[in-house]
């Protein structure tokens, strides 16, 4: 396990792809002018249809999962995603993307992917931090420069535990927006030590839509992995591949819809047509739930199906919270919002979720959170 330097550059980079800051700013649904946030007519229409549908269900934050005071311990005190799994020694583990170790994006140590080790509550799925990986400071998982002639930084897709071992899918980057290639990771020690399968995936496979992954493991010894581009302008395809064989991309089968039917090994077509961010896809009370960040209509939105392949369309679905500007929150409207992964122990009627949120003209908050969203499986 190594650590970037201390002292590596602070600021963050823009290179070829955009900077972070206008990858947030274009996808979010906040206009930022003159200092003052202004909420777009999509995110508007969506307040004013969340005020309405808010009241079908129980939605409120719990808590900061990150932050002065929260995770300052562990030296991250700006960071996002948190991208949680249960670990094969039953510990939790939450995967984080660009982090800082001062309270604002750019800050000092800049290390990208690291994790941290979590217990939750029996009864309210509260997450409380035991630890980090690489020691008492959050270690990035493996060593790399950032910002260096090929790429800038490594981001976090998903992760999947199978057995003994977990696989992390991220996404290398010159420039947020800009994939120059992803890979799988693998840990056989619940996340403490990680070394690179080999697997490396174009980032134009698929017209560009198998970059951001997410992926859940079936009963029938399948894993369906969901994607989309890391540019949240592109749809949703569907692939599956067997566990054992989940860093041999010539094992990954298409779903698609040729002849007037829908069948495995045909070119992938969209299952859900839109403009996507980040994704979750877990199996969960004998269904399957997508979350993911919509980011054409400024929301984290929810789909309970009964299979992978279920009518994406038919399926049971829900905005589960709303953008919103800020200075105007409150527990169902976030502002600058995106993320939106399941945490191990909800169910369908009672889910939580870590959902990060960057104020991208202040540079802070830049942080994860966690939801509660009781009545959506009802």
């Amino acid at each position: 396990m190594h650590s970037d330097d201390r002292n590596a550059p602070a600021t963050h980079p823009r290179r070829d792809g955009m900077s972070r800051s206008a990858f947030l700013r274009a996808t979010a649904g906040a206009a930022l002018a003159g200092g003052l946030s202004l909420v777009s007519a999509p995110a508007a229409r969506a307040a004013a249809n969340g005020a309405e549908q808010a009241q079908a269900l129980d939605v409120h934050k719990m808590m900061d999962l990150t932050g002065p005071g929260v995770t300052t311990r562990f030296a991250m005190e700006a960071t996002d995603l948190g991208i949680p799994a249960r670990c094969p020694d039953g510990s939790l583990l939450f995967v984080f993307g660009d982090t800082f170790q001062d309270a604002r994006v750019g800050g000092n140590w800049w290390r990208s992917p690291v994790a941290l080790r979590a217990t939750a509550d029996s009864m309210t799925n509260a997450v409380r931090w035991t630890g980090s990986i690489g020691g008492e400071q959050a270690q990035q998982l493996w060593y790399y420069e950032h910002d260096n002639p090929v790429f800038s930084t490594v981001l976090p897709s998903d992760v999947i535990t199978i057995g003994g071992s977990m696989f992390l899918h991220v996404m290398v980057n010159s420039g947020l927006g800009n994939v120059v290639w992803t890979e799988i990771w693998r840990s056989d020690d619940s996340g403490a030590t990680w070394y690179h399968t080999g697997a490396k995936f174009p980032p134009d496979l698929h017209g560009g839509m198998f970059q951001l992954f997410t992926w859940g493991l079936g009963n029938d010894g399948f894993v369906y992995v969901m994607s989309t581009g890391f540019q949240r302008d592109k749809s949703l395809i569907l692939h599956r591949v067997r566990s054992e064989r989940i860093t041999d991309l010539s094992a990954y089968e298409p779903w698609g819809w040729r002849d007037n039917a829908w069948a495995w090994g045909n070119p992938p077509t969209p299952v859900l047509e839109g403009r996507f961010g980040e994704l979750c896809l877990r199996p969960l009370d004998g269904k399957w739930i997508l979350t993911f960040f919509n980011a054409g209509d400024y929301r984290i939105d929810g789909i309970i199906m009964d299979t992978p392949t279920s009518n994406l369309y038919t399926a049971h679905r829900e905005t589960l919270l709303w953008g919103g500007a800020w200075g105007s929150e409150d527990d169902t409207h976030v502002a600058q919002l995106y993320g939106g992964y399941v945490i191990p122990g909800s169910t369908l009627n009672d889910l939580s979720l870590s959902v990060s949120q960057w104020n991208t003209s202040a540079g802070w908050p830049y942080r994860v959170m966690q939801f509660r969203i009781q009545g959506f499986g009802g």
